[in-house]
């Protein structure tokens, strides 16, 4: 067996989205917009959604990440979400990527809280969303490659737990909307 037989096949080049972010300043203000990818070179700060999708066993949603994700390519997200674009109410961001990543719509979006995350690089002011939900999955292959459904403790003690979504699901947890925390 050659040396190129051993060899882990390479990762696929990240997909960075051509789409105008929303910017804001450290106190969370609008300050004007930037492509993905310049918001994420200079890391700036920007609004993210959260949403935690919870079914009636009280389980919530784990998505593993494709490859060609431009941050954390193949981690495990405990929410649905993503960037709010530029000029978007957050809780419309919040619906479109509910309805674009798992293919949910029309459910009651319940807003929870408000973080900031800070860290690796990003500054992202976290607005978390919960929804109760058990219906059919349709998961959109550009981003999420699989979905298993964990008990809140069980998903926090994953490895590979992006660590925004794992921010959001403890904050959810010690609010109590989670169940009874550890």
């Amino acid at each position: 067996m050659t040396d190129d037989a051993l060899a882990p096949e390479p990762l696929p080049a990240p997909r960075i989205a051509d789409e105008s972010i929303q910017l804001v300043d450290a106190r969370n203000r609008p300050c004007g917009s930037a492509p993905r990818a310049t918001m994420r070179r200079y890391r700036y700060w920007h609004r993210a959604t959260y949403i935690v999708v919870r079914n009636a066993a009280g389980d919530i949603c784990v998505q593993r990440r494709t490859l060609t994700k431009e941050v954390f390519p193949g981690g495990l997200d405990l929410a649905a979400g993503g960037v709010v674009g530029a000029g978007e109410a957050v809780h419309l961001a919040a619906r479109r990527e509910l309805a674009e990543e798992l293919g949910i719509v029309g459910v009651p979006l319940h807003h929870v809280l408000e973080f900031v995350h800070a860290a690796g690089g990003h500054h992202i002011f976290g607005s978390a969303y919960l929804v109760d939900y058990d219906g059919p999955l349709r998961l959109q292959a550009e981003e999420v490659a699989e979905a298993s459904w964990h008990s809140p403790a069980e998903a926090l003690a994953l490895d590979g737990v992006t660590p925004d979504t794992r921010q959001a699901v403890e904050a959810l947890w010690r609010a109590g909307r989670l169940g009874e925390a550890p």
